[in-house]
This record gives C-alpha cells, sequence and structure tokens, in this order.
C-alpha cells in the first residue's frame, strides 16, 4: 500500500514524533506546557485507528490537539520528518559519547509529577529503559519545599508501594528522596522512613546565602548524618538558563569534604546545564579529598534523563576515575555502599 508514494513501512509514528519532540523539549529545558502538551496529544491520538489519524477535521476538533500537534501528525502521517521535530533535533547539543559516558549505569537523582517533576513515574522509568540504564533513584522532593509539592511522610509511604512495583526485565527503580537540608544541617523527613529508602540525596535548597561558617556547619553536619548517601548539587548555583543566575553558596569546602570522604557520602556531579555544579575547582578538591561522586541528571522530565551526557563530559574531562563514580557501579556493588557502616 502506497501513501503519497512512499510505502506505509516507511511512516514515522505520529506517536513516537510527538514523544520525541516532547523529550528534546524536556531536555532544552523549554517551557513544561509545551512538552505536556505533545504528550498530552500523544495520549489523545494512542487508540486511534488509521482512519481516523487520518480524518484531519475531526482530528482537530479533538480535545488535546492544538494547530501544531496537528501538524507533527498530518506531515508523519505523510511519510515525512515532522518540520518541528527536524529543527528540534538540529539544535539539539549534541555531547560526544566518551569512555566514562559508556560506563554509566544508572543515575542517583531524578523527579516525578509526584512534587515538582512533568510526568508519571512509568514514563521517566520507560525513559530510563530507553537510555539502558540498569537502574534510576526516583528522589522527589521533601515536605519543606512546598512550592516543589514535597511529599509528605504519608505521600512518600504512598509513593514506596508504587515504586515497589516497577522493577523488571534487567531494570530497578531505586525508592529515594532528595531531601532537603535544613538550616542547621538535619535532614527534613522522618528518620523511620529514610531508613527505608534505597538512596538519600541531601540538598540545600533556601537560605543559600548563609554566613560562610554557618553554611560550612550545615554541610558538614548533612554529609555526616548516617541516613545520606549523595550531597546534592552543593553550592547551589545557577549559571544559566530561565530562573537567570546565582552565585554559589559560600563556605570552606575543605571540612565539607573531609566528612563526605570520611562517610564514604557522594558529592554529585549534577549535569543540569544551568547549575554545572559542583564548579570545576571544588571537584578537584573533592578528589583530592579522597571522595567518591555520583553523576546524576536532576531529571524533571524523561527527556532530561540525557542531560547526563553533561556531567559525564565533565567528569572525563577534570580525570575523575570511573571506579570513584558510583553510578558506573553494578546494582550489586551500589546496594552494598548504600548499605554501608556508618559508623
Amino acid at each position: 500500500m502506497l501513501r503519497h508514494g512512499l510505502p506505509a513501512c516507511v511512516r514515522m509514528n505520529p506517536i513516537d514524533a510527538l514523544t520525541e519532540i516532547a523529550e528534546l523539549l524536556e531536555r532544552e529545558r523549554s517551557s513544561r506546557y509545551k512538552s505536556k502538551a505533545f504528550r498530552a496529544a500523544a495520549e489523545t491520538i494512542r487508540a486511534l485507528t488509521d482512519a481516523q489519524l487520518d480524518d484531519t477535521a475531526s482530528l482537530r476538533r479533538r480535545p488535546g490537539i492544538g494547530e501544531r500537534t496537528l501538524e507533527v501528525i498530518v506531515e508523519a502521517r505523510a511519510g515525512r520528518v515532522p518540520g518541528y521535530l527536524a529543527d528540534l533535533r538540529e539544535r539539539r547539543g549534541v555531547v560526544p559519547a566518551g569512555e566514562l559516558r559508556r560506563r554509566l549505569r544508572g543515575d542517583l537523582h531524578s523527579h516525578s509529577e509526584w512534587s515538582d517533576g512533568l510526568t508519571p513515574i512509568d514514563e521517566m522509568v520507560a525513559a530510563a529503559r530507553a537510555l539502558g540504564h540498569e537502574y534510576l533513584a526516583l528522589t522527589d522532593h521533601s515536605p519543606r519545599l512546598r512550592v516543589a509539592r514535597g511529599l509528605s511522610p504519608e505521600r512518600l509511604r504512598e509513593q514506596l508501594e508504587v515504586v515497589a512495583g516497577m522493577s523488571g526485565d534487567g531494570f530497578t527503580l531505586l525508592s529515594g528522596i532528595e531531601v532537603d537540608i535544613l538550616d542547621d544541617g538535619s535532614l527534613d523527613q522522618e528518620d523511620e522512613l529514610l531508613r527505608q529508602l534505597d538512596v538519600v540525596v541531601a540538598s540545600a535548597h533556601s537560605k543559600l546565602r548563609m554566613p560562610r561558617s554557618a553554611m560550612t556547619r550545615r554541610l558538614v553536619a548533612a554529609a555526616s548524618d548516617p541516613r545520606v548517601d549523595v550531597l546534592g548539587h552543593v553550592t547551589g548555583r545557577l549559571v544559566e538558563g530561565s530562573r537567570g543566575t546565582r552565585p554559589p553558596s559560600d563556605f570552606d569546602p575543605a571540612p565539607v569534604f573531609a566528612a563526605c570522604a570520611k562517610a564514604g557520602v557522594a558529592v554529585e556531579i549534577n549535569s543540569r546545564p544551568e547549575r554545572q555544579d559542583p564548579p570545576d575547582e571544588l571537584i578537584a578538591q573533592a578528589l583530592e579529598a579522597g571522595c567518591l561522586f555520583s553523576i546524576d541528571s536532576d531529571a524533571h522530565a524523561p527527556g532530561q534523563l540525557s542531560l547526563i551526557d553533561y556531567g559525564a563530559a565533565r567528569a572525563e574531562q577534570l580525570g575523575v576515575p570511573a571506579d570513584r563514580i558510583v553510578t558506573t557501579w553494578p546494582l550489586e556493588r551500589l546496594r552494598e555502599w548504600t548499605g554501608r557502616d556508618r559508623g
């Protein structure tokens, strides 16, 4: 059967086209409403027949289909790569996949719509599988971060039941949290719950401009807490992007990294281009202090999981040994590390 002079087999699936557009928009951190519109359109047409997909007038009247998404569907059905998708592919930044990127097995920092992520957990899992990850830690926010719909203890317990059914076929979804570091260095979640989680990422999100001595004590306390596995985006800086820029927190890195090294806590190399955290000089100091590292995407949408490419490129450029990066470890070794004796 021919359509517009092309074999049907070469037609691009419109669902695939809409989904790829959403992922590319997420990767470049566009407005969340844009990517959600393309994901919604993909869901709208998922159960439609070929005849219904070719009925443009009827499609236009369906909820969830706008002019741009309709254009993508029509072009895909005609056997073309939609123009909007071609433009996104062309402007996508290509990061060379070095040896270190090929050795990464997973990601310990990601978010879902349970807090401030854009999509359900299962879509994050599907994207992680598609990237070839062996594991992904779901680390939604803790209660104090209300602007990010941080999880109360009750909601986190609910989520744990969902996470428990998401593994299989060579992939493991690890339970976790990005727990807020409170002003005194304590953690924003019940200790009993933190004990149950596979991975605890501790990050400061507020009062990032507190005095140097106080911020140092705060981070040392968090790194010394026996529940913490990863110290997330340690300086809190922003170097680009829609949120503007923000200077790094002021603290003494020597005692902070010494505390991480002593407790076996990994210093996160946050892969988001707007963070690039820690700065290069702090990664060098953490290396010298004997720290472990975790290269993470801090993804808030499926298309952002691939941002891990940037973190891997930075780490390789700075000479971080692969064996000191916990996200290169197989799951069994990773679990031994998270279950270590904290002293």
